[in-house]
């Protein structure tokens, strides 16, 4: 696939931010097309490179918790990745490189506001782990990733924020083994044609939270963080 020049120039500028220079650049320009881009072009969106990553992601978090948190039981390493590869930590660090503005949007996802969504913005950094993982191996992909986690004195510390809220309350019901949590999620249309999505967390049968989001995951993330806010604890 040919990459136009000012494609070229925007993968490059971006490759600095990460510090990874690929070999084959046509595996970034890959992980930074959305689905809703076609351009003329028939671009292969990265959906199948996000998969890829996020199994890439939880191998690396969980290899860097295991080695380096050797006092942390099984139950706290299991929360702490959460906190890591949720979809609200995979967001910040995507701010952090600004990754939203190299990713390829179609028209109508640009104008409702694409470039900082979090569900497109996570996504899309879990197709770039995949993409360095492909033309660099594992080693740099591993490299990359530690980049952008919290350093282990601060997750020793405890000062890293738990956005992963469905395992928060996950955690919180199974101190009663006869509770039982799941989710409803409804789709409909929002602005631009563009899909929203409205999600219930039930305690055995019952609303406890309610929230709203442009994919299931998002939704099911606010809902389940106000059930936790409602229980009375911490969310931010």
């Amino acid at each position: 696939m040919k990459i136009d020049k000012s494609e070229f120039k925007a993968l490059s500028e971006l490759e600095e931010k990460i510090g990874y220079k690929f070999k084959n650049r046509e595996y970034l320009h890959h992980a930074m097309t959305h689905s809703s881009f076609s351009g003329g072009k028939n671009y292969e969106c990265n959906e199948r490179l996000e998969f890829l990553g996020d199994a890439v992601l939880q191998l690396t978090v969980s290899r860097f918790l295991f080695t380096n948190m050797k006092s942390v039981p099984e139950g706290g390493l299991t929360k702490l990745r959460a906190s890591i590869v949720c979809e609200n930590s995979l967001y910040s660090f995507a701010k952090r490189i600004e990754l939203g503005k190299y990713i390829l949007l179609g028209k109508g996802e640009e104008q409702s506001g694409g470039r900082d969504r979090k569900s497109i913005l996570s996504d899309a950094f879990e197709a770039m782990i995949a993409a360095v993982y492909l033309d660099g191996g594992e080693a740099e992909s591993t490299k990359m990733i530690l980049s952008f986690m919290p350093s282990v004195d601060a997750l020793k510390s405890g000062k890293v924020r738990l956005g992963d809220y469905k395992t928060i309350l996950q955690e919180i019901i199974q101190q009663n083994p006869e509770e039982h949590i799941s989710y409803e999620v409804d789709e409909h249309d929002g602005q631009h044609n563009q899909k929203l999505f409205n999600a219930r967390v039930l305690l055995n049968g019952q609303a406890i939270g309610q929230g709203t989001g442009f994919s299931k995951k998002e939704a099911e993330q606010a809902a389940a963080k106000e059930a936790v806010k409602l229980m009375g604890y911490e969310t931010d």
